[in-house]
């Protein structure tokens, strides 16, 4: 069975800060700090899953590169 389920492509700073169990103020911060990279389309703040992903994998890197 083809699955017909629509990914996005982009997510909204609102939708990342569920994503990540955040507030969406810190999640902000972490955008405008560049922590989460983004592009501003319009009015808006667009972020990649991929981008997401890759804020995740940092904070993990550097919680590793803390306990060794």
């Amino acid at each position: 069975m083809i699955n017909n389920v629509i990914q996005p492509k982009w997510h909204s700073t609102a939708e990342v800060a569920g994503m990540l169990g955040f507030g969406l103020s810190k999640t902000k911060m972490l955008v405008l700090t560049g922590e989460i990279r983004s592009v501003k389309i319009g009015r808006h703040r667009r972020i990649l899953p991929a981008w997401v992903d890759e804020y995740v994998q940092g904070v993990i890197a550097d919680a590793e590169g803390l306990a060794a």
